[in-house]
């Protein structure tokens, strides 16, 4: 990607309201990430082709930092798992100070909202795809999730 082109788009995440830009190329992704407004813009690139050395390095460092993201998936959980239909920041209550819609050992019912995700600013509910009792919580309130990723266990 042009040097010119990734100063543009680091100028546009840093003068806007996003806090994550993802762009894919045929020469690659790169991902940019604002930690917090009064924080700098990170960049975090990946590359589907054979790079040169320099970003060779940086591919191993990305692999290592996915690599523990794998076992913690790993583990086959026993009951109906209610994945995340979206890449987000998952909330299990609709305000700090609320109630959360799903606790271990609640009884919900197909349809019922047990938890929000925060997807560029709009709280989408997401609805147990399945009745019974939420044996486990996967995620942690706060917690970006990706799309896929486990949220609850229902029995």
């Amino acid at each position: 990607m042009d040097l010119r082109k990734l100063k543009t788009l680091i100028d546009l995440v840093s003068e806007s309201n996003i806090s994550e830009l993802e762009i894919t190329e045929a020469d690659g992704k790169v991902r940019i990430v604002k930690s917090d407004p009064a924080a700098a813009v990170a960049m975090q690139p990946v590359y589907a082709a054979a790079p040169a050395a320099p970003v060779v390095a940086t591919a191993p460092a990305v692999a290592a930092a996915a690599a523990p993201a794998a076992p913690a998936a790993a583990p086959a959980e026993t009951g109906h798992v209610v994945k995340s239909p979206m890449v987000g920041t998952f909330y299990r209550a609709s305000s700090p100070n609320a109630k959360p819609f799903a606790e271990v050992g609640q009884t919900v019912k197909e349809g019922e909202a047990i938890c929000i995700i925060e997807a560029m600013k709009i709280m989408n509910e997401i609805e147990a795809d399945k009745s019974g009792t939420i044996t486990k919580i996967l995620a942690e309130n706060g917690q970006a999730v990706e799309f896929g990723q486990p949220l609850f266990v229902i029995e």
